[in-house]
């Protein structure tokens, strides 16, 4: 193909056998991998192999389809026919099943999207205001702490007798930060047995004052001091059977309420809940506040909040300790008094989620159970919903409403359930009472079935539809196309395909492209035929075409070409101790990394001839820079030889890396 004594390429496409053509395809697509021991049993094998091809069909009347063949052919197509349809007919329905089992899934994940979003909205939401309460209720008694030292060092007095001025004032201000509307916010000081009766002189006195001062704070105009003062009672008191006002006695001490907003007469009680001991009023807060004092930090018990005289919702007593003195974070600091609030957790889930997205459920659930009725507190253990602390709300978007004091969730949602700890005070157990537990509470969020009924719709059934009518025209116009266009158009457009996959094997895009511009008659089967033989047609009868004997060949001269040869150093003793799948290997890793390396810069594989590879620059597209191309190719190949025979090393043996690459330029 090259000559060495010119500079000339001649790179001819005349018709040649099919064998050789079948060889030079073969070797060039191996990269030479079959080239073992030297290039004449490369060219051996190679032409026996084509041989073998030409043998087996790959000529031209094999192809052909006689007409008995046709008729058995006919009938063939007929059943493929039917099976074609039948696999159409089981595709639109897996396809359709499919389509529906996607788009449900769809509004599923759309579904669970919606739902992760909401609850950790409300989540955060709730718990950002929790946490802001808390740290506002902190702030606030450290306050009324230190206001009261500061006076009682300038007057020389102590607790309890200190009423806190401008009490509507500091104590609106606390509330509007509890995320709850009108909570109720008290003040109880502790009173020993010896100050008791100095205490009830006390509160009569100071009583008129703090009455007066709430009043016009908070607006009242149907209230004055002296009504409310005439709805006090005047002792430190409990209520008694039939709700009636006992005086407290005993040597125990008594946390009296004291002053608290808003101002006004309970919802459930005519009367004034000053005097009223905090600690007999019920056992849950008798409970709060024993754990309060023994741990000396803030704890969330349970209670009845009432909304008027006949309804109540349930919600969470909470006791603030004040301490005497500025210094709240001494350990020898005395508990002089307790801020008892009363929050509805209701309020907490309102006005989190936006109008329309409605259905989810919060489940609030509290670690510590409710008081049995003689006076225990419940065990964790064979417990039914009323002995458990557990409310459950609906969150409607801005709205939410209480649906009862048990956990009311959906069983079918239990796996997208979302927890997260709602209320945790950081209570050391060690420091509890002996039968208290640490309130914590969790609050678990639900979806329901109202949520995921508003994100269904008929999309499933509307696609399935019509992917099921889109198969149907499908098959119909199948099924029409095929019996219009029959039997022979398939076999001649088959055998078209054939022929162009075997040109684009063959011939470089260049020389494919010209044969079709040029010789658009002349099929790959006429070269195959010999010299006296003629094209057949498809019916097995002959056509009268002249073959493509004597056709004038396509060939082109590459004045300017440089031929690059690489040859493996030392390749001969390597081999010959080593088994044929190694040799295979070695050649077969090199050569294709010449392949890959030859793409890049455009150099145009040749053959391969036992180790000898060999490529041109320069065609079958012209550059002007050939000789530059050849050169980096012959180096880039050196370089890769080395990097490929380390690679290979360890698995065909410590010599490999000996190998090296003879290259040579001849231009």
């Amino acid at each position: 193909m090259a000559n060495s004594s010119s500079e000339a390429f001649d790179m001819r496409s005349a018709p040649p056998k099919k064998s050789r053509v079948a060889q030079k395809s073969t070797n060039s697509s191996s990269g030479g991998g079959s080239d073992s021991r030297s290039g004449s049993e490369s060219r051996s094998g190679s032409e026996s192999k084509s041989g073998s091809e030409s043998a087996n069909g790959i000529g031209a009347h094999q192809d052909y389809v006689p007409p008995d063949v046709a008729k058995r052919e006919e009938a063939n197509v007929l059943r493929a026919r039917g099976l074609v349809a039948a696999i159409l007919l089981l595709a639109m329905a897996g396809v359709g099943t499919a389509t529906s089992l996607l788009v449900k899934q769809q509004e599923r994940d759309s579904f669970e999207n919606k739902f992760a979003g909401h609850s950790t909205e409300i989540l955060t939401v709730a718990g950002s205001k929790a946490n802001q309460f808390f740290d506002a209720l902190d702030s606030f008694a450290s306050s009324i702490g230190a206001q009261a030292a500061a006076e009682h060092a300038l007057l020389n007095t102590s607790w309890p007798f200190y009423r806190i001025p401008e009490w509507s004032v500091q104590a609106q201000k606390l509330a509007q930060l509890t995320g709850v509307y009108e909570p109720f916010v008290g003040v109880a000081p502790i009173v020993q047995e010896a100050e008791r009766d100095q205490w009830n002189s006390f509160a009569r006195e100071q009583n008129p004052i703090w009455y007066q001062e709430s009043i016009e704070h908070e607006g009242y105009t149907k209230l004055t001091a002296q009504g409310l003062v005439n709805l006090t009672i005047p002792f430190t008191y409990y209520l008694g059977p039939g709700f009636r006002p006992t005086p407290v006695s005993g040597p125990d001490e008594v946390v009296p309420y004291f002053q608290s907003y808003p101002i006004g007469l309970p919802k459930e009680l005519p009367i004034m809940l000053t005097n009223i001991d905090a600690l007999l009023s019920s056992q849950e807060t008798e409970e709060v506040y024993r754990i309060t004092k023994a741990t000396r930090k803030p704890t969330v018990g349970y209670t009845q909040i009432a909304v008027d005289i006949e309804h109540s919702v349930p919600g969470s007593q909470i006791i603030q300790p004040i301490f005497d003195g500025p210094d709240t974070d001494a350990d020898d600091r005395k508990m002089v008094a307790v801020v008892l609030i009363q929050i509805p957790w209701l309020d907490y889930f309102k006005n989190v989620l936006a109008e329309g997205e409605d259905g989810i459920i919060v489940v609030l659930e509290s670690a510590c159970n409710k008081f049995l009725a003689d006076g225990s507190l419940s065990a964790r253990q064979n417990l039914t919903d009323s002995e458990r602390n557990i409310m459950t709300y609906q969150v409607d978007g801005p709205n939410a409403v209480l649906l009862g004091e048990a956990d009311l969730h959906d069983p079918e949602y239990d796996a997208l359930v979302v927890n997260d700890i709602f209320v945790d005070l950081q209570v050391d157990q060690s420091q509890l009472p002996q039968g208290s537990c640490v309130p914590v509470l969790t609050l678990h969020v639900y979806p329901s079935a109202e949520l995921e009924d508003s994100l269904q719709t008929d999309n499933a059934v509307i696609y399935t539809v019509v992917v099921v009518v889109i198969f149907l025209f499908t098959t119909l116009v199948f099924l029409l196309y095929d019996y219009s266009v029959g039997k022979r158009q398939r076999t001649v457009m088959e055998r078209i395909m054939k022929q162009d996959r075997i040109v684009s094997d063959v011939f470089p895009t260049a020389i494919r492209d010209r044969l079709y511009e040029n010789q658009a008659n002349i099929t790959m089967n006429d070269n195959e035929l010999g010299e006296d033989d003629e094209p057949l047609g498809l019916d097995g009868t002959f056509t009268g075409r002249s073959s493509s004997i004597g056709s004038a060949p396509l060939a082109d001269l590459f004045p300017s070409v440089t031929l690059v040869f690489a040859d493996l150093v030392g390749f001969t003793a390597w081999s010959s101790a080593r088994e044929p799948h190694q040799v295979f290997i070695l050649l077969e890793s090199i050569f294709g990394a010449f392949d890959k390396i030859a793409y890049r810069h455009g150099v145009f594989k040749v053959e391969t001839v036992g180790d000898c590879y060999v490529g041109a620059a320069g065609i079958p597209e012209p550059t002007k820079d050939h000789a530059v191309v050849a050169c980096r190719f012959a180096r880039e190949c050196v370089k890769k030889m080395k990097d490929v025979t380390l690679k290979l090393e360890v698995s065909l043996g410590p010599d490999t890396s000996d190998l090296d690459l003879r290259t040579g330029i001849h231009r």
